[in-house]
């Protein structure tokens, strides 16, 4: 079985001049959000979704979902609660309460889950271009053109480092 993960991401924008739809409560700036969906094991970017940066986590995945169908284990973060309601198959990691602590098999469900730290350092990757490192200044409709451009680069390095391994 395939396994996905997915991880959401803001870009600070120019102050708009319709100011609600952009701004993100959480980073406290005007922001355009992309969801990335990377492949576990070959850690190749498979699709990108972008939004305002008002957009949730989890609306950014529904709308995304419609157009895409993925048959994979997705690993994600506690910002997609609700997919297991829509029959995604998923890995959620598990929050201990105040009055009761984690079992052990959910502490290692919870390790296994944070092995997706792979997701951050493919972010970091992306962000050496600095139009995704610092405040995006050009149109907004193009973010998406743009951000798809750089996950391009982005594979497309990944493949060459593989041929590269295979023949020496």
């Amino acid at each position: 079985m395939e396994v996905s993960c997915y991880f959401g991401t803001h870009q600070s924008i120019e102050h708009p001049k319709k100011q609600k739809k952009f701004y993100s409560g959480k980073k406290k700036r005007h922001t355009i959000k992309a969801q990335l969906t990377v492949n576990y094991e070959t850690k190749q970017i498979l699709s990108l979704a972008v939004s305002s940066g008002r957009t949730h986590d989890f609306q950014l995945f529904k709308n995304h979902q419609k157009k895409q169908r993925y048959k994979a284990l997705l690993l994600v973060d506690k910002g997609y609660q609700g997919l297991v309601k829509l029959g995604v198959t998923c890995l959620i990691p598990f929050k201990a309460s105040k009055k009761q602590t984690l079992c052990p098999l959910q502490k290692r469900i919870n390790r296994e889950i944070g092995r997706r730290i792979c997701i951050e350092h493919i972010n970091s990757k992306l962000k050496v271009f600095r139009i995704l490192a610092e405040r995006y200044w050009n149109r907004r409709k193009r973010m998406g053109l743009r951000l798809n451009l750089i996950a391009a680069f982005y594979n497309m390095e990944l493949i060459k480092k593989y041929f590269l391994q295979e023949v020496y």
